[in-house]
């Protein structure tokens, strides 16, 4: 069963979000946390892969504090429109609306895993490291690309991480990767050589289909470890 829904942040605050729930039982549940381009068709299928192998999953719309319903694409004015959504988000308030899809899939029953991309990628960081300030401890967190990571690398997670990177990706230098292994050797780090930003997206010219299915796999296999009822 697929389709929207509206949950509740901890400061009354209502916002939309798409989830899909297994055919069968459920593995667990994670929450899919969007890039900066809003819960589009791409991230729709993510959380619709997610559900294909077993887990209810839920991606909450971090955008209706700005405006309901964006969707945008991977180029020309939108990736404008894009980093002017993004720059009016507060990562701490952000985190409430992850924490309220968090709560509404937990309620169901089971373990609960963050799992980002591009911007979402650094709220899963931050969902492990200041989950409890808003409220959701995540049974783990995986961060795809997740720009900005440098800057709250020392953060300590309170569950384990997984993290992808692309090899050339130009968003994110070598030295936020180097930041969070220097601070976190637990932490599971991948590089994928050749990898740009935006690798595991198949609706970007950067995808990496090589390299997105064993971020993939890797990802799963993850899950089913730290995630499984």
């Amino acid at each position: 069963m697929s389709g929207w829904m509206q949950v509740t942040a901890k400061d009354d605050h209502t916002l939309d979000a798409y989830v899909v729930r297994p055919k069968g039982e459920a593995i667990g549940s994670v929450v899919v946390v969007q890039e900066i381009f809003g819960v589009n068709p791409h991230i729709q299928s993510v959380v619709d892969r997610f559900a294909a192998q077993g887990f209810r999953a839920i991606a909450p719309a971090l955008f209706d504090r700005v405006e309901k319903g964006v969707s945008l694409r991977y180029e020309g004015d939108d990736t404008k429109r894009a980093v002017g959504y993004m720059q009016k988000l507060n990562p701490d308030t952000a985190l409430l609306d992850v924490g309220a899809a968090f709560q509404a899939i937990g309620g169901e029953g089971g373990r609960v895993a963050v799992v980002g991309f591009c911007y979402g990628g650094l709220m899963s960081w931050l969902s492990a490291t200041r989950g409890a300030q808003a409220g959701f401890a995540p049974a783990c967190a995986v961060g795809y690309y997740p720009g900005g990571i440098g800057k709250v690398a020392e953060e300590e997670p309170t569950c384990p991480v997984m993290l992808h990177f692309g090899g050339e990706d130009t968003h994110i230098g070598q030295d936020q990767i180097d930041a969070v292994r220097d601070a976190h050797p637990d932490v599971t780090v991948y590089v994928y050589p050749g990898a740009q930003h935006g690798f595991h997206c198949d609706a970007r010219m950067s995808y990496g289909p090589e390299q997105a299915k064993v971020a993939w796999e890797r990802t799963m296999e993850f899950l089913r470890v730290n995630c499984a009822e």
